[in-house]
């Protein structure tokens, strides 16, 4: 899979300005090096939060931009309490043509 992700990105690379790599794997780096050479600004998106960090450090150095994880959930999440039960749900799926 790092493999075929890689070689996506390396074709991608002269068609796009900006790449964001869900990851913290230190594989990667020489990827993110790569594709900068190219002008492509990188953005990696991982956490440094839990007990073990999910991101190698020299991913996060090669980075353009680091999101923490946690960060990105607060903005992008919603409250658990704001969901909506099983009938209510099927019921604005229906109106919004959910299929």
């Amino acid at each position: 899979m790092d493999i075929e992700l890689a070689v996506d990105a390396m074709e991608l690379a002269e068609h796009i300005d900006q790449m964001v790599l869900f990851s913290g794997d230190g594989d990667f780096c020489s990827l993110v090096e790569a594709v900068q050479r190219r002008g492509v600004r990188v953005t990696v998106v991982s956490t440094i939060a839990s007990q073990t960090p999910t991101i190698a450090a020299e991913l996060r150095r090669q980075t353009d931009v680091f999101i923490e994880l946690a960060q990105l959930k607060l903005k992008l999440g919603r409250d658990p309490s704001d969901r909506l039960g099983p009938r209510q749900d099927e019921r604005r799926s229906s109106k919004i043509g959910v299929f």
